[in-house]
Formats: structure tokens, sequence, C-alpha cells
């Protein structure tokens, strides 16, 4: 009998098949570690899944050999030996398939390009495989993520403790990072953003050895990582100056924004009416060319996942279990920046927030 882990992992595979393999495909060819993770369990760096109907098979090499075997017990294991581009015929062509569905916005064009040499299959690019299926979470992944939630909400909290003038955007982001690790984060959801006075209007900006100094705002964006799933959350702070009006001011538009979404999202509105909700409140305020990237996006074993909420692209409607960031922004090139981001769990009824962390703005010098 399986265990509940691996049952999760019989249902994945039993979804992929339902949804991808049929008369146009036959096969499935997985290389993307989110999506080889989803399906398999595998946590290694180096791996191809390839699924067929009556095949799993999961090809590594010897460095990952014993680790595929403890993760991946649903999946026959193929040794690769030699280099890839001389193992396609084999590792393929046993599955005897004709049509092969891989992913369009993950294989190279080199190992795309070695695989229509060595082998007799067709191959059909795929804009998208397995991400549907890891849009709404089940409460495994929600455990996991809400872990990495709590992680990343004490830290912030240490942070204003942190910023005094005289420290630097690096010494901090070095210190948030110490504070996750040592607080359970297995790795850091992404490079810690740190961008304090006209930086902030950089929304990706990479810390520097720029030192705080009173009047300066400073954005700390950061997410732990825990079990490969990941969180996200983005605070500004003020040391206080001589005059903190117009900060509080942009400050408070944002965060109306932001709640304005909090209160309005819900299962069945579609992610670009829910950017639409925050859109607005910061384009009435007169704001709107400087809020330029969408309101959020899924997060899970990728920061950066389906589903958006976002003005671009087709409206898609948000599901029960989906889990999102909220994070309305302004950025001003010479002033700086204002970006509130939570970590949301939408449900029927609106949302769960994840993000617990306070939103005082406000630093004494």
């Amino acid at each position: 009998m399986l265990d509940p882990i691996d049952d999760v992992y019989k249902t994945r595979l039993s979804s992929v098949r339902a949804l991808l393999i049929g008369p146009d495909i036959d096969a499935l060819l997985i290389g993307s570690p989110a999506n080889r993770r989803w399906i398999s369990g595998f946590t290694g760096s180096a791996g191809w899944l390839l699924i067929t109907k009556e095949i799993a098979m999961l090809a590594t090499d010897f460095r990952y050999w014993d680790q595929a075997g403890q993760e991946a017990p649903l999946f026959d294991l193929y040794k690769i030996t030699d280099q890839l581009s001389r193992e396609w015929d084999k590792f393929i062509g046993q599955s005897f398939v004709a049509y092969l569905g891989v992913e369009s916005q993950h294989l190279s064009v080199k190992n795309f390009n070695d695989i229509d040499e060595a082998t007799d299959v067709r191959l059909i690019p795929l804009k998208e495989t397995v991400e549907p299926l890891r849009e709404v979470k089940n409460s495994i992944e929600l455990d996991e993520i809400k872990r990495a939630a709590e992680i990343t909400d004490e830290v912030m909290d240490l942070a204003p403790g942190f910023i005094k003038p005289g420290v630097s955007e690096r010494e901090l982001a070095w210190k948030l990072e110490r504070e996750l690790r040592e607080r359970g984060a297995h790795s850091l959801a992404f490079s810690i953003i740190v961008a304090s006075g006209t930086n902030g209007a950089m929304a990706h900006h990479h810390p520097g050895e720029r030192k705080f100094g009173p009047g300066d705002s400073i954005i700390i964006d950061m997410g732990a990582r825990v079990n490969d799933y990941n969180s996200d959350l983005t605070r500004t702070f003020l040391i206080s100056g001589e005059s903190n009006d117009e900060f509080m001011r942009l400050y408070n538009l944002v965060l109306d924004a932001q709640q304005a979404a909090l209160t309005g999202i819900r299962a069945g509105i579609t992610g670009k009416a829910a950017d639409q909700l925050a859109r607005s409140k910061i384009e009435e305020g007169g704001y709107g060319p400087e809020f330029g990237h969408s309101l959020g996006h899924g997060i899970g074993l990728e920061v950066h996942e389906n589903p958006r909420l976002s003005s671009k692209g087709k409206p898609k409607s948000l599901l029960s279990g989906m889990v999102v960031t909220v994070e309305p922004g302004i950025y001003i090139s010479d002033w700086g920046g204002i970006r509130i981001e939570d970590l949301v769990v939408i449900n029927d009824s609106g949302v769960e927030n994840l993000s617990r962390c306070a939103k005082k703005p406000l630093i004494s010098a």
C-alpha cells in the first residue's frame, strides 16, 4: 500500500496522463525542475521524465541514482552513462512512441535538435504541460507554503531593528538572509531585494553599498523556501526625517489599493479583474503610469508561476486553493518607490492572508 505522499504522486501521474496523453500525443517528456518535482517527487537538479499511458520513467545519472530511487518510487529508472545526446535514442526509443510532447518553454534548442536527429519520433512543442495542474495547491503544499510564509513574517518583523543610519543595503540583506536560514528556511526563495532611497524606483534592485540615512525609504522583498515551496513578502519602511508627509501620502495610497484587492479577490473573478481592483485606486490617485507591473502572481514550486493577476493577457478565472501575491506599488525615478506585498490563499468567500507581519513603515532615526 502506498503511503499518503506516494498516493499524491500516483494521483498526479494519473492526472498528467488523462490531460496530456491521447491520440495526438502518446508520450510526454518533462525536464523542467518544477514540473519534474511536482509529478515525481524527485528533487535532483538533473533528470528527465518520460510518461506514456503505460510507462513512467525517470532518467538521471550516477550522482542522483540512489536519490531518485528513494524520492520517485513510482518511476522506473534509466541511468544516463554517456553524453545525453547519445542517450536519447535508447531512453526514448524503448517506449515505442510516435508523437512526443515536449516543453517548448523549457527544452533547449540543442536538446530539441538532438532528440529530433537521434529518434524517429515527431516532437510536438507544448506551451504548457503540467503548469495548469500545479495552480491549485493541495493541503500538503499549503502547509509547506504556510511554513515558508511564517518564517518570512518572523524575519520581516525583525527588519526595523536592523535598519539604522549607516547600515548598507548589502549588510541588511545579509542579516535578513541569515535570520531566514536560522529560522528554518532551506534556502532563499530568491535573492533578497533591499532598495533604499532613489534605488526604490527599481522594482528589482540588487542590494549595493548605499548606506541608509534619515529620510530614506527602504523596500525589502524576500521569501523563504521550505521543501522546495516558496513564500514572497514585501514591506516598505521609512527612516523618519524632516518631513514624512509625501512618503505617507503615497504609502497610504498603495496600502488602500492593496486593501481593495484583498477585500475583493475571491474564487470566480479573473486575474485581470483582481488587478483592476488595486490599479483603479492608484490611477484615481494620479499614479497609474507609476504602477508598472502586475498586481501579483502565483507561487509554489516556483516564485513566479500561474495564475497571473494582470491587466494583460487573456482573462482567466481564479480558483479556490490558488496561492497568489497581492503587491501594488508606485515607483518614481529620482524619488524612490513603495511596494506592499502579501501572500494569500484564494477561497470561495475571499482570501486567507498568510502574511501577518505589521504594515507600520516609520522607523525613528
